[in-house]
């Protein structure tokens, strides 16, 4: 089938990669022109494991084409996906003007019956808006032209986006015409064909399904990481207690990982946006206020911890801080709401020292970070730990987890660590003469038999 994914981005390369790797034509279109130039030479926006392979394989055999054209692309088109960016506005709801632009747009160019599916993350009610737009500027061009619109949400995680898409757990599908799910069915037979569910629902029920999966996730992150800071007070372990629950076959052990708070441009987004949906139509929906300001606080409890070391050493002015990692979450360069930015924030304005590593997102990190003078990016890991008096872990990115913690000591003039993912244990921390400070581990509680690395992700 011949596919026209509309927005070059995170969401539209990667779904528009994998369709190209399934065996369709895929043009990506954007109107950033330099862009388009890029991607045909093989620079990706953005790292994201083992895309940067596909595009250029499926760029070199012709099924993945870039530009930024609507006119020679559109009407070519049986499927055209619209993944442009929704962000979020100043009062937390979702800001659908490059999404209606798009719409307008393409719909001046329908020629053949076309399928429009939503890809972004949209407020419910919008797949109805997209269609009633398109069928107006249709009727203005006296064109006969049918489509239908449908919903059909993404649900890839930064860091897994390929395998993610090309092995879902699920496929939603938005619509009210068989037509367009015959034709959405033929798209994603090679994924559905090896066990892939696809579910059919309402409009609004699949618009609804995406801002409810984050919701919810987002509610589990902040729930374990408030009944950390209970199970630091009463003595108990958050790593025994995420075993004991999740056990529990009706909860499981996912995003149960209690760390410093969720990060990256889904989450945040989305609970705003769902938020502002609930007060627009007069619910009161005091779950999601809950999740915001624990992960807001959550965010302060690494530079808690450190001041509270500090404050009879003199207090953290003047002190050198190693901070290992800066994207939100491993593997991905995407700073957006990451958790390091507010905790260099505090650590800068209580006159601490930051000399900063990241294995994928220091380039990132220096655009986020352009304000905040005074901090030193280091090449490697251990060059961090020049003359440090404290290590801040932030990404739990994996080569960290097996870092020579003996290398690391050599080099510090202190011995506190604190570790803001809980990968490392605490008792083995303390043969090597460091001290440990985890989330949800109190200092006298007993220690876990082994390394513990989180690998589960804690955001979307």
């Amino acid at each position: 089938m011949n596919i026209l994914i509309i927005g070059s981005g995170y969401v539209g390369l990667v779904t528009g990669t994998c369709f190209a790797e399934i065996g369709h034509t895929v043009t990506c279109l954007d109107i950033d022109t330099q862009k388009i130039e890029s991607l045909k030479c093989g620079t990706i926006p953005f790292y994201e494991p083992g895309l940067k392979e596909l595009v250029l394989k499926n760029y070199r055999e012709g099924r993945l084409i870039f530009t930024n054209c609507y006119k020679s692309s559109v009407g070519s088109s049986d499927v055209i996906f619209l993944a442009v960016p929704t962000p979020s506005r100043d009062d937390g709801s979702c800001d659908l003007s490059y999404f209606l632009q798009a719409t307008k747009t393409l719909a001046a160019y329908l020629q053949d019956y076309t399928v429009i599916v939503n890809k972004s993350t949209v407020p419910v009610g919008t797949a109805q808006m997209v269609e009633n737009l398109a069928r107006e500027i249709v009727k203005e061009d006296y064109s006969l032209v049918e489509f239908d619109v449908v919903s059909n949400p993404e649900f890839l995680k930064e860091g897994s986006a390929v395998s993610d898409c090309m092995s879902p757990d699920r496929i939603i599908l938005g619509l009210s015409s068989k037509r367009a799910e015959s034709c959405l069915r033929e798209l994603y037979s090679p994924i559905t064909d090896k066990g892939c569910p696809l579910y059919v629902m309402d409009a609004a029920s699949s618009e609804m399904t995406k801002y409810a999966a984050n919701a919810m996730l987002a509610t589990r992150i902040s729930f374990m990481n408030e009944l950390s800071g209970l199970c630091e007070k009463l003595g108990a372990n958050i790593h025994k207690v995420k075993v004991g629950i999740g056990s529990d076959k009706r909860i499981g052990t996912s995003f149960l990982n209690a760390g410093i708070g969720y990060g990256g441009s889904c989450f945040p987004k989305d609970i705003k946006a769902l938020r502002a949906t609930a007060e627009e139509n007069g619910i009161s929906m005091p779950i999601l206020q809950a999740i915001e300001t624990v992960n807001k606080s959550q965010k302060k409890i690494l530079v808690s911890m450190m001041r509270e070391y500090f404050k009879d050493k003199g207090g953290l002015e003047g002190k050198t801080i190693a901070v290992w990692g800066l994207s939100f979450k491993p593997e991905t360069d995407d700073m957006r709401e990451a958790p390091s930015l507010d905790i260099i924030a505090e650590l800068q304005e209580e006159g601490a020292l930051l000399r900063a590593y990241d294995p994928i997102s220091l380039d990132s990190a220096k655009k986020a970070l352009k304000n905040h003078e005074g901090i030193t990016f280091c090449s490697d890991v251990y060059d961090t730990c020049k003359e440090a008096h404290a290590i801040a872990l932030i990404t739990e990115w994996a080569e960290f987890a097996v870092i020579n913690l003996d290398h690391v000591s050599k080099k510090m003039n202190g011995r506190a660590f604190f570790d803001g993912r809980n990968v490392f244990n605490k008792e083995q921390m303390r043969a090597k003469g460091f001290h440990h400070f985890g989330i949800g581990i109190p200092n006298h509680a007993s220690p876990l038999e082994a390394n513990t690395l989180v690998l589960n992700p804690t955001t979307g």
